[in-house]
């Protein structure tokens, strides 16, 4: 009976882990072979309007707008929404060129809620195509453009490829971090579009047609509201594409307590929606839309270091149990998880992320994702906050 039991254990451990990481892996190899051109935009420039959430930014305000402006052509709008702003975000903004929108609700904070404030103002006279774009973001030359057309040729939902990178002369944690960004915002977007499946938004760099996204329920404080909102439309039939021609990117902070922050921010809320979700695969419906299946299962792959972690104790558990005389099964599946895991990253690694995270790093990720793992024992089983908490980017003289 002790026996069966421990067998059964071992089985109840090994199988679902096995899952995420199939799925990991089949993103991660066809993100890294093959070439995919993104399709052709038959359509013309539509008129746009860029829409930029902003709370407490003042630092980078000036340099976005001025980025975002040398993009747009006459006609197209550039709205900045001042969240609960206690500085000088919206002056800079209205100085820069921008139009102006300020918000104050202390009881309703998030990045979904100055959104809605923004998409409530363009509604007076709306563009067709809206693109959502963070205030401390650069956009690479023709990025609003091309992403403009793919959603007027698609209608629907386009997600850039949104990348963070680390500043110059920070440590290999901040390497592992923006190597984790690539894989999850471009290597895995890269492979679900190989695969004919939609993407997940990722925060900065969305495109949406003006109709779709004035009826979408968008005034929410959810830490990873752009996730939630992909997930919506895809439910709704509108599902995002992935734009790799268009590139935005962001810069990682440089204190080590504005970088605990961020990633606190990011683990809470996907580790919020964990529960939702698992409930949503076991409503028959949700198999009926293959688009939304897609999401739900990419979404419910738990972060690298975690599910690296989780692959570790698994093995070790699995391994005790057959060393016990119980089955071996439990402990092969654990194996050639761990295989595939580790194959396929490497394999994302060897193509994209070489520059990113040098071979003479690579000791040192150890260390790194244990200090990652010691954060998040209990995030998975509590709901994430809902307060938007302005990422510190002091930099180096600063801090």
């Amino acid at each position: 009976m002790v026996q069966f039991l421990l067998d059964s254990v071992a089985l109840f451990l090994a199988i679902p882990l096995l899952l995420p990481v199939i799925v990991l892996a089949a993103e991660c190899f066809a993100g890294s072979f093959g070439t995919r051109k993104d399709p052709d935009f038959d359509a013309q420039r539509p008129a746009i309007a860029v829409l930029v959430p902003a709370h407490d930014e003042e630092m980078q305000i000036t340099a976005t707008i001025r980025n975002i402006l040398s993009q747009l052509q006459s006609g197209d709008r550039l709205v900045v929404v001042a969240d609960n702003c206690s500085d000088d975000t919206a002056l800079l903004a209205r100085e820069a060129g921008a139009e102006v929108v300020q918000r104050r609700n202390q009881m309703l904070r998030g990045k979904g809620y100055a959104i809605d404030a923004g998409v409530r103002y363009l509604a007076s006279d709306p563009r067709e195509i809206v693109v959502v774009v963070d205030a401390d973001c650069v956009l690479e030359a023709g990025a609003i453009d091309t992403l403009a057309r793919m959603t007027e040729t698609w209608q629907r939902p386009v997600q850039s490829r949104y990348l963070m990178v680390a500043p110059p002369n920070t440590g290999v944690g901040l390497a592992v971090s923006e190597f984790a960004f690539l894989l999850k915002n471009r290597i895995r977007c890269l492979g679900l579009t190989k695969l004919g499946f939609p993407v997940q938004l990722t925060g900065s760099g969305m495109a949406f047609p003006w109709p779709l996204l004035q009826e979408m329920d968008l005034a929410t404080g959810h830490l990873v509201e752009d996730m939630k909102l992909g997930l919506d439309l895809a439910e709704a039939g509108y599902a995002p594409q992935f734009c790799d021609a268009a590139v935005v990117r962001s810069t990682f902070p440089y204190s080590q307590k504005a970088l605990k922050v961020q990633a606190s921010r990011w683990d809470d809320g996907r580790a919020g929606m964990t529960s939702s979700l698992l409930r949503v695969l076991l409503k028959p419906k949700t198999f009926q839309n293959r688009e939304y299946l897609a999401l739900v299962v990419d979404a419910l792959v738990p972060p690298l270091s975690l599910l690296a972690a989780m692959l570790v104790a698994v093995l070790a558990a699995t391994g005790l149990i057959a060393s016990l005389g119980g089955n071996l099964i439990p402990h092969a599946i654990a194996v050639f998880a761990a295989v595939l895991f580790f194959g396929s990253v490497t394999a994302a690694w060897y193509q994209h992320g070489r520059q990113i995270l040098p071979v003479r790093s690579l000791r040192e990720i150890p260390a790194y994702a244990a200090w990652k793992v010691a954060r998040v024992p209990l995030r998975v089983l509590r709901p994430g906050g809902s307060v938007w908490i302005r990422t510190d980017r002091a930099g180096p003289a600063d801090v």
